[in-house]
């Protein structure tokens, strides 16, 4: 049996997870349906995720249709659990992007399918709700190709939109005027359709179809079905389309080593992890050592061992031994160092991604974290370690006073941590309020160094020189040699090395320095009294002076925006954002509204979406996401941030530092 992966990927609300449940019930996959309501669907089991209503972790489920089966990956939709999608996307073989027939494009729609077009991945539209009273269809299909792909084929045609007695008919390449139009529509993007539609002889039905399949497994042409999640319409359609247009991922070469990817862990009721494998070739069977490599947060390669003790594959039935194979995910057992973006194996990440590429930008908010009880500074700071481990983008550390650092996306994440802590932890915590994260960036070069001046030295026996170097922009920060390989034991080595990438993390403002090189220009020791611990204590002390004669400048996260208003609003919309510290990259007309374009720093984001509706009589729409390292600018002087952190040590919106000295 072929195994397929594809995402159920929407904004917040337009039914997902009804989508997922409706799909397993059709194909017989469950006997009963679940409903969000209820709180009994099969893919959101957390109690939290219950209670609220909402997909806060992906979930697997399977159905067989034919000789396929799929693996639905249900992801959240709410903009503040992003990383969640973002790991999703790296094991899927195609997606299903769901919108609302009556909320039309929404803003996180337009996200995702930016992301998705960029990946060229096979990718299917399934507009729901069309028995919902405000149900559109034509003017529906008319701002997708708008606003998100022009390239959409619609599948079917659909009667009595808006009503209880809305129904879909598939559109069949036989019938003449469908063959005509399908061979409009695929001209645009297949140059073989474009030459026999001018040229001739007509494409037969067979050839279209076969056009259709080539160009959504390429992610150039989007088929576009309609129905009803909760009424059950269009439903058939839409498996047919999933496992006849989304390509079977390639087998894995014979005899090759295992490669995969985790994409999910969880936390077990006895305390144990759980993860999500998606594998790529090879195979995996249990009590077996394995590998895992993954990318710490300050850019080390660490990798960690370990032997699974129980694998499920998804799909087949409990107690089934057989070993994961190439294409298809298991839950994974036995691996308490399992991180969720560990990998398995030395290949990239999967067929869709390069490694260390991020989808979407990292969270751009700060919030401290602290145990009303203070003796439960520990347990907190465990907690938090242990929910970064299923989402490593929160990278929780140590604060002042016992409290922890996180890192969010948004005040509903921060609620969420809230009640997790709470119900499954049974702590109280108080969070500060959230700030937007700012990071440091070197003005010039600068080098410093200690040194064993003789044998009545005083202070750390080791010597240490290093250079920092301005690096390109995105690169993050990166530790280089120009000492010789061997002249310093390995363990002095990975001291300095581990020391500066910590070290990096507070620079002279506050903030963590990034987009750097810091070079090991001379290094020695005295055996047997130089110690591991000795050029960790010096490197911060070298590390801090090359920053300062470099000098380091603050600079703020910013979110490229468009924003879509009335004609007779221009003028005072461009003169708010302006205001706000918005540059704009495009003005334009289009379908009797101006479309602007721009990117704007992140700490004005909520003034700019809470005047929107005032200055454009409620008609206006926004869209935003992160612009990532490539969009951040200087922070003016005496704007938030330019003070610096908590602790900093420069001045003021200024430079710290000058020329080196």
């Amino acid at each position: 049996m072929h195994t397929l992966n594809i995402g159920i990927l929407a904004h917040v609300d337009a039914g997902k997870t009804s989508l997922t449940e409706r799909l397993l019930y059709a194909t017989g996959a469950i006997e009963r349906l679940g409903s969000v309501d209820a709180g009994d669907t099969r893919t959101d089991t957390g109690a939290i995720e219950r209670a609220r209503g909402i997909t806060i972790r992906s979930a697997v489920a399977s159905f067989t249709a034919g000789d396929v089966q799929v693996n639905l990956i249900d992801t959240p939709g709410h903009s503040d659990f992003i990383a969640e999608v973002e790991r999703a996307l790296g094991v899927l073989d195609g997606a299903v992007l769901l919108l609302s027939a009556v909320e039309g494009v929404q803003a996180r729609t337009r996200v995702l399918m930016k992301t998705l077009r960029r990946l060229r991945l096979p990718t299917l539209l399934f507009v729901n709700k069309i028995d919902r009273a405000g149900a559109r269809t034509d003017a529906l299909v008319a701002d997708i190709r708008r606003t998100l792909a022009p390239h959409v084929v619609p599948m079917a045609a659909v009667r009595d939109a808006g009503t209880p007695d809305a129904r879909t008919t598939p559109l069949r390449p036989e019938t003449p005027a469908v063959r005509a139009r399908l061979t409009e529509l695929l001209a645009d993007a297949d140059d073989d359709i474009l030459a026999r539609a001018v040229d001739g002889p007509p494409p037969t039905p067979d050839e279209l179809l076969a056009a259709l399949a080539a160009r959504t497994a390429d992610g150039s042409v989007h088929p576009l079905y309609f129905g009803s999640a909760i009424g059950g319409q269009g439903i058939g359609a839409l498996v047919d389309g999933m496992t006849r247009l989304i390509p079977l991922p390639p087998p894995g070469a014979a005899g090759a080593p295992p490669r995969g990817t985790v994409f999910a862990v969880q936390r077990e009721p006895g305390g144990g992890k759980s993860a999500y494998l998606r594998l790529y070739e090879g195979e995996v069977r249990t009590r077996r050592p394995v590998t895992l490599h993954r990318r710490e947060p300050d850019g080390t390669a660490a990798r960690v061992e370990g032997r699974i003790t129980a694998l499920e594959v998804v799909g087949r039935p409990p107690g089934d031994q057989a070993p994961l194979t190439a294409g298809n995910i298991a839950v994974l057992r036995g691996l308490p160092g399992v991180r969720v973006g560990d990998r398995l194996g030395d290949g990239p990440p999967g067929p869709h991604r390069e490694d260390g590429e991020a989808l979407f930008s990292r969270p751009t908010l700060e919030t401290v974290v602290r145990a009303r009880r203070p003796a439960e500074a520990a347990r907190l700071r465990a907690a938090l370690l242990g929910l970064a481990e299923q989402d490593p983008l929160i990278h929780a550390r140590p604060a002042s006073s016992g409290a922890t650092s996180v890192l969010l996306y948004g005040e509903v994440q921060k609620e969420i941590i809230a009640a997790t802590l709470l119900q499954e932890h049974g702590i109280v915590a108080d969070f500060t309020s959230s700030r937007v994260v700012c990071v440091e960036r070197l003005l010039g070069t600068g080098e410093a160094y200690e040194e064993i001046t003789g044998r009545d030295h005083v202070g750390w026996w080791a010597t240490v020189g290093l250079r920092v170097e301005p690096g390109p922009r995105g690169s993050g920060p990166h530790f280089a040699y120009e000492t010789e390989l061997g002249a310093l034991p390995h363990g002095f080595h990975q001291a300095v090395e581990d020391t500066v990438y910590a070290s990096l993390r507070d620079g002279p403002q506050g903030w963590a320095v990034t987009d750097c090189r810091v070079v090991l220009t001379r290094s020695g020791f005295v055996g047997p009294v130089s110690t591991a611990g000795d050029f960790r204590g010096v490197t911060p002390v070298v590390l801090a002076r090359a920053l300062r004669r470099a000098g380091t400048r603050v600079y703020e996260p910013c979110h490229s925006f468009e924003a879509e208003v009335p004609l007779d609003t221009i003028a005072p919309v461009t003169a708010h954002l302006a205001a706000l510290g918005a540059e704009f990259d495009d003005t334009s007309e289009t379908g009797g509204r101006w479309l602007l374009t721009g990117t704007l720093p992140a700490r004005r984001l909520p003034d700019a979406e809470r005047r929107l509706p005032g200055l454009t009589h409620g008609e206006g729409t926004w869209w935003s996401q992160p612009s990532g390292p490539a969009g951040d600018r200087p922070v003016p002087q005496g704007a938030p941030g330019a003070q610096g952190a908590p602790g900093a040590r420069g001045a003021q919106g200024e430079p710290y530092g000058s020329a080196p000295s």
